[in-house]
């Protein structure tokens, strides 16, 4: 089948899932502080998780056409169309930039002028860590990853039609793909630093930018895993077997292992040097957000790593389903944990100075805040709703570019390699 047609029920479900994120919207705003932190902060992890899960589908696209891999040709269709959600990217994360020009939040410690003023270490970082690097670089960053993306997959969808036994159009995307690569590799990074890193302001980590890249496309595996066996469900991809899934398995399986390895060695290695501005990184999630830290390990990598050990385990859907589920929900707490902590000890920081001033003016003292917060040191029912408007927006952004071309492209000359492809 060519052409993606949505029976009314999933639309249905899409459109619960989209209400629901928007109700979850709103009650975070109605019940919120007055600085809209609980809003803010949601608003940053998920825009920045889809972002970067789209951006590591087109990535992956260009890494198997430079490596001349065919296994995934059939379903490649799949990535090129999650790509194009950067376009709804872009938005989320200039509304975020235009927020930091504009201070509509206090997600950033490093945005607060008077702050870095007063602050060697912030002052030290200001040419990179500022208004403008974050808005227009991060712009910058974004539209190549758009731009790239667009050419790719208009250059898959005009083979179908066009291309012939001189393989011009394969030719194009692997020069394409072989730009794209380092361009990503650089960028990428500095958009994490900007993003994520820079929410622990003095903190820093030269494998953040890995740690996070693993984490996201990790999720991206796990994401492209569910929707290929939702739209075998449905009656397309026919092609599309369990050799693929064994393959599309080992992936998730080798990479939660490297993301481990990630893990480990950026905490041994800021332990081992025992640097205080770096360690306060790992000390405040131990000591204050245990549950986030210990359960990050247990559900991304222990049960990841007992469900698909076994050889077989990556053939069976329903064993797919249930590790693709745990490690999608488990990077996006991951993220979670990489936010949540740092942007809430910038917002008290902001709060604390204003009850400070407060007091001075008017002689009354405050209340220290509460060690536990709902929406940060754990994730919330609201918290989750708002992650489900936004998987229900990937889901529908992906589904609709998914069926503005076929399906399987034709004309691809890896195409029967990932037809007959065998393990």
């Amino acid at each position: 089948m060519n052409s993606i047609q949505l029976p009314n029920r999933d639309k249905l479900i899409l459109g619960i899932m989209g209400g629901i994120g928007l109700l979850s919207m709103i009650y975070i705003l109605l019940n919120d502080d007055e600085h809209f932190s609980r809003f803010w902060t949601n608003f940053l992890h998920n825009s920045v998780y889809f972002t970067l899960i789209a951006l590591f589908a087109i990535f992956f696209v260009a890494v198997n056409r430079t490596a001349y891999a065919g296994w995934s040709v059939g379903f490649k269709r799949v990535w090129e169309a999650m790509s194009q959600f950067m376009l709804v990217g872009f938005v989320l994360m200039l509304i975020i930039g235009l927020g930091v020009f504009l201070h509509w939040h206090h997600l950033y410690h490093w945005a607060d002028e008077p702050a870095v003023q007063s602050d060697a270490v912030l002052t030290g970082k200001s040419s990179f860590l500022n208004k403008y690097w974050y808005l227009i670089g991060g712009s910058i960053i974004m539209g190549f990853w758009i731009f790239f993306a667009h050419k790719l997959r208009s250059l898959s969808i005009h083979e179908d039609d066009h291309g012939g036994k001189d393989h011009s159009h394969y030719n194009q995307m692997k020069f394409y793909a072989a730009i794209f690569l380092p361009i990503v590799g650089f960028s990428s990074a500095a958009a994490i630093w900007l993003w994520v890193m820079s929410v622990d302001a003095h903190w820093y980590s030269t494998m953040f930018a890995w740690y996070c890249s693993a984490s996201c496309f990790v999720s991206m595996i796990a994401l492209t895993i569910l929707l290929l066996i939702y739209l075998k469900n449905r009656g397309y991809y026919s092609n599309v077997n369990s050799e693929h899934f064994h393959d599309l398995g080992k992936y998730l399986f080798a990479f939660s292992i490297f993301w481990t390895y990630l893990w480990f060695s950026q905490y041994m290695l800021i332990w081992y040097g025992n640097v205080g501005e770096e360690t306060i990184y790992f000390k405040t999630r131990i000591q204050e957000y245990p549950a986030l830290f210990y359960g990050n390990l247990l559900v991304n990598f222990f049960l990841p790593f007992l469900i698909l050990m076994r050889n077989d385990s990556k053939r069976k859907y329903g064993t797919m389903i249930l590790a693709a589920l745990l490690v999608f929900i488990g990077h996006w707490v991951d993220l979670f944990q990489m936010i949540k902590p740092g942007a809430l000890h910038t917002i008290q920081e902001s709060m604390n100075h204003a009850a400070a001033a407060t007091e001075a003016a008017t002689g009354h003292g405050h209340e220290a805040a509460s060690s536990f917060k709902m929406g940060f040191s754990i994730p919330g029912i609201a918290d989750i709703g708002f992650m489900l408007g936004y998987l229900a927006l990937f889901i529908a952004t992906t589904l609709h570019f998914l069926a503005k071309a076929p399906l399987v492209p034709k004309n691809d000359p890896f195409l029967q390699e990932s037809l007959h492809h065998h393990v």
